[in-house]
């Protein structure tokens, strides 16, 4: 009788809640649930926070060089950022945003180069600009936790080399 009663409960609350997810339309989110969709979600955050980091590191180039640092950026590092070895940091902080959002964008090792821009965002909160938490670091935290929870997505480098990297395929 018990058992009986608990399966009419189940039965119920079950057919309940394909009702109401119907009625309230939840069954057009299914196509959003697909590896197409994910993947161009991911390309996407991968671009918007590549773009933001390959854009500041092409402002530290000379123009019409393809990474010749231009010497302004050494007394931005000083002056502007007050970050210390300036001619050191400049260099690191130039190639980092080249190296990492070139990474990110063609989502080869992109949590690597995620894990990369979140730390470099880390910095640029902590000792560069520790009042501009809301905008733009928080949104620039948030695609490079996406980036590493998710990865890169099926449209990334990464996916040529997931079968060769993965525990099973290493174990055998």
């Amino acid at each position: 009788m018990a058992f009986r009663l608990r399966l009419e409960r189940q039965l119920i609350s079950i057919v309940w809640k394909r009702g109401l997810m119907k009625a309230l339309g939840l069954r057009m989110i299914a196509p959003l649930q697909t590896r197409w969709f994910e993947g161009i979600a991911l390309l996407l955050v991968r671009l918007a926070l590549a773009a933001q980091f390959w854009r500041s590191a092409r402002t530290k180039i000379e123009d019409d060089s393809w990474l010749t640092i231009d010497p302004i950026t050494y007394d931005l590092f000083r002056d502007e950022y007050h970050m210390p070895l300036p001619e050191i940091t400049g260099i690191l902080a130039t190639y980092a945003e080249h190296a990492l959002s070139m990474m990110v964008m063609l989502g080869l090792a992109t949590r690597l180069g995620a894990a990369g821009l979140f730390v470099m965002t880390a910095v640029i909160q902590l000792f560069v600009y520790p009042e501009a938490f809301w905008s733009p670091h928080v949104m620039w935290f948030g695609l490079a936790l996406v980036l590493l929870a998710r990865g890169g997505g099926m449209f990334a480098l990464d996916r040529l080399t997931d079968g060769r990297l993965s525990p099973k395929a290493v174990s055998r």
